[in-house]
């Protein structure tokens, strides 16, 4: 087996779009959950999915190994052992009942690229390691990016208690019954050393409709968003009849939220007017169905909060606007909110140098492609976070993602795996 000059690399590898719809299928068959596909975090659905993961691996020659909190990384042995090595990939647990790409396509995506290399008898210079993190849908627990944190030791203790959506039971039991070693992650245990992986690609569907929109296969992200997210928010006013207690003696719930949602619109309206980018978004909005009625002035309202931006300023800025609406809503309306825990995560900046590598190797192929950041996180920006040159391939995707209508072509997962065998085999 030989290494790829640079010359031959197009007419050598072809990713095999079969590979990649038989392992799709694999993982359909044990996660259907109508109407879509549900693979809980450290539960039966995600636990099969690194099983065939780990089993189709064995099958390529890729070396396994496993960390204290189950992340799983196959190895291609490159020519020089020495040499830190590429990491592609992504994670493999899905939200409930959602489409069978998200996450999945990064872990397909490399472990075709590695088929398709190691078919065309290429090995690369550097050993390349396929990713398949736990736990990175912060649905199931409420923290980000749990599975790749883990690996480079930096899940806080605290975590490991926190309690998954659905059964309630804390992530240390999850783990300690998959015969994982929560222990070892709370002592900051780690796998990965940042200053021996040489860089790290992450194919994934894009969650939005730009690239459908524009007709192009594939996008490389310069920046993935951070966020602040206040999960389990209230605001508290009086119940009250809705025909007996006139406007000034109300504290309606229900208004003053309204008030609040209002005041975000408008700054992030004033924002987008800027050119800052950001988002704003009540997921979940609701009174209380025990005591709300038709009659009744809401006294109770529950929400959830989730605001992302690229940029750190524009975070301070909407948490800092938001202190003052509540305090100035509150004021007016006789009401209090209690926003709750807050979570969050860091906006994370691109390797500049993989874009523009990824970017040549689209040009040489004659594939279409364009640059534009990631409004939703992804484990990435934990690599990018400890340092790690880092980027993503973003996959053409219909009927954006956490639904059960995911709908990416095989093609453009080939696509984007072609780029990133050349990636790996050239550089």
């Amino acid at each position: 087996m030989n290494g790829l000059g640079a010359a031959t690399g197009a007419d050598l590898i072809a990713i095999d779009p079969d590979f990649c719809a038989g392992l799709f299928a694999q993982l359909l068959s044990f996660s259907h959950d109508e109407p879509g596909v549900t693979r809980a975090a450290y539960g039966e659905g995600e636990e099969r999915a690194h099983a065939l993961m780990r089993a189709t691996g064995l099958a390529l020659g890729l070396k396994p190994e496993c960390d204290a909190a189950g992340n799983l990384f196959l190895t291609m042995v490159g020519r020089d052992p020495a040499l830190s090595p590429w990491m592609v990939g992504s994670h493999v647990d899905t939200v409930p009942h959602g489409g069978n790409f998200d996450g999945a396509a990064g872990v397909i995506g490399g472990l075709a690229a590695l088929e398709a290399l190691r078919r065309a008898g290429l090995v690369p210079a550097r050993p390349v390691t396929v990713a398949v993190f736990r736990a990175e849908e912060s649905v199931w627990f409420p923290a980000s990016y749990v599975g790749s944190r883990a690996a480079f030791g930096l899940l806080p203790p605290d975590v490991l208690d926190l309690p998954r959506a659905d059964s309630g039971r804390s992530l240390r039991e999850h783990m300690a019954e998959l015969g994982l070693r929560p222990e070892a992650v709370a002592r900051g245990e780690r796998l990965l050393d940042p200053t021996r992986i040489h860089g790290f690609v992450e194919m994934h569907i894009e969650q939005g409709p730009a690239l459908e929109a524009t007709g192009v296969p594939v996008g490389f992200v310069t920046a993935i968003s951070g966020s602040f997210r206040y999960r389990k928010a209230a605001c508290f006013g009086r119940y009250g009849h809705s025909g007996a207690v006139a406007r000034s003696e109300r504290s309606d719930a229900v208004f003053a939220l309204a008030d609040l949602i209002t005041g975000l619109d408008a700054l992030w309206g004033t924002l987008e007017a800027e050119g800052r980018p950001a988002t704003i978004t009540l997921g979940e909005v609701g009174t209380d169905p025990v005591q709300h009625a038709f009659a009744k002035i809401p006294g109770e309202v529950l929400f959830c909060l989730d605001v992302r931006s690229t940029e750190p300023a524009v975070l301070d800025r909407i948490e800092a606007a938001l202190a003052e609406l509540v305090a100035a809503i509150e004021a007016a309306r006789g009401v209090r909110f209690v926003l709750g825990e807050r979570t969050g995560s860091t906006p994370a900046r691109m390797s500049s140098a993989l874009v523009e590598a990824l970017s040549g190797h689209a040009r040489r192929l004659g594939m279409p492609f364009r640059t534009m950041p990631s409004g939703a996180g992804h484990d990435t920006a934990t690599l990018a976070g400890q340092g790690v040159p880092s980027t993503m391939i973003f996959i053409r995707n219909q009927n954006g993602s956490h639904n059960p209508h995911e709908a990416m072509r095989i093609e453009d997962l080939c696509a984007a795996a072609a780029l990133v065998a050349h990636l790996v085999a050239e550089a």
